[in-house]
């Protein structure tokens, strides 16, 4: 799950790191008004889930609260990368000294959590790892040692490596803000904690001038304060329905659609169909469920795809009954339209019950999966 900069910026003030000031508006009059509070130059900066915001002309100086005004109404006219901008944040600008990249996220490989530095802040750091990898530098961090562990050790591994890539007056403050984002971290489940640029002001004091946070889905369940956080542009209206009926499901650019139960089985599915010569058009985990209404919302999801060609349901039975899937292949039938072709593979518990529900309304269910992967693959191409 992401979060807008204003929301990242809430978390990181709750855990003791400093922003500049200033309010999210939803307008370009209650932009002017926050400019006014605030006073001085400001900074208006385009809320949207997608990086490339300056270059699209979403982050604005204004010197007056009606320029901030003005720069708000031009962003809230924007689409950037194809998302409207339906709130702008508006800060303090501050006179940055120097300008750092602060990072923390999860090498899966590693099983570790990584400091990622570097003393080029302000950038896309995706391209800096690719140009100039010598100035990104990284540090593991043992997951089993807690914020306070490596408090009360001194630090004395951040600090040093921290020391590699700025002055030594700044590294004892850039490791505390280091050690409060490794607690959000940990606290929130997050899979990163990102804060670029971190820049020294005039007065030596580093702040965070921008912030990206994301969390683990997997963890949200920890965690229902989370949810009010939840930003709808994020997802479809076919994830969020899908999300609304526990179904798991990920669009992609195929136009074969996958109804399937398990995500190992649908990633082996997926895998299949691509092996055959064809194109998944989704990931869809109907889940361990026996409601035949999942796979009616699951077909009808799949059908909002212009470009689908045929569907395959592919079931395992387990815990997940044919013969509630067989039945909820009916209750599809005679409620929507199906205008592609349908395979389906059923084996497992209830089977024999499910190829009979299916063949009373002359449908026939496939018990190997390579053969129903090759069929819907000709099917979708047009041919017999």
């Amino acid at each position: 799950m992401k979060l807008h900069e204003y929301q990242a910026r809430d978390l990181l003030q709750e855990y003791g790191i400093s922003v500049p000031p200033g309010r999210v508006a939803e307008n370009p009059e209650q932009a002017a008004m926050i400019a006014r509070e605030l006073g001085g130059r400001v900074v208006v900066k385009a809320q949207v889930l997608v990086g490339g915001r300056g270059k699209a002309g979403g982050i604005k100086l204004a010197s007056t609260p009606e320029e901030a005004r003005e720069k708000a109404e031009e962003i809230l006219a924007l689409r950037i990368k194809d998302l409207p901008v339906n709130k702008v944040l508006v800060t303090a600008a501050v006179a940055i000294q120097k300008e750092y990249y602060l990072g923390l996220t999860v090498d899966r490989g590693r099983k570790q959590v990584v400091c990622i530095m570097s003393a080029a802040g302000g950038v896309d750091i995706e391209d800096l790892a690719k140009k100039e990898p010598g100035k990104i530098l990284t540090l593991p961090i043992d997951p089993q040692k807690s914020p306070q562990a490596i408090r009360e050790s001194r630090g004395k591994a951040l600090e040093s490596f921290l020391a590699t890539a700025m002055p030594e007056a700044l590294v004892v403050e850039t490791a505390e803000t280091v050690l409060n984002m490794y607690r959000l971290l940990k606290d929130k489940d997050c899979s990163l904690v990102e804060i670029n640029p971190f820049v020294q002001v005039e007065d030596g004091s580093l702040i965070a001038a921008d912030a990206k946070i994301l969390f683990d889905d997997n963890g949200l369940i920890k965690h229902p304060e989370l949810e009010q956080l939840r930003n709808a542009e994020e997802y479809s209206h076919d994830e969020i329905r899908a999300r609304e009926a526990g179904l798991s499901f990920v669009s992609l650019d195929g136009d074969i659609g996958c109804i399937v139960n398990g995500a190992g089985l649908a990633m082996a599915t997926m895998d299949q169909i691509k092996l055959f010569g064809g194109s998944p058009a989704n990931f869809l985990d109907v889940g361990g469920s026996s409601n035949p209404q999942k796979v009616l919302t699951a077909l009808e999801i799949l059908l909002n795809n212009s470009e689908l060609k045929a569907i395959l349901i592919n079931i395992f039975g387990g815990i997940t009954r044919c013969d509630d899937i067989a039945r909820g292949i009916l209750l599809a039938m005679e409620q929507i339209e199906i205008p592609v072709p349908l395979v389906i593979r059923l084996i497992g518990t209830n089977e024999k019950e499910g190829r009979e529900i299916l063949s009373s309304a002359g449908l026939v269910a496939a018990e190997e999966m390579s053969a129903a992967v090759k069929m819907v693959i000709e099917r979708a191409h047009g041919e017999s």
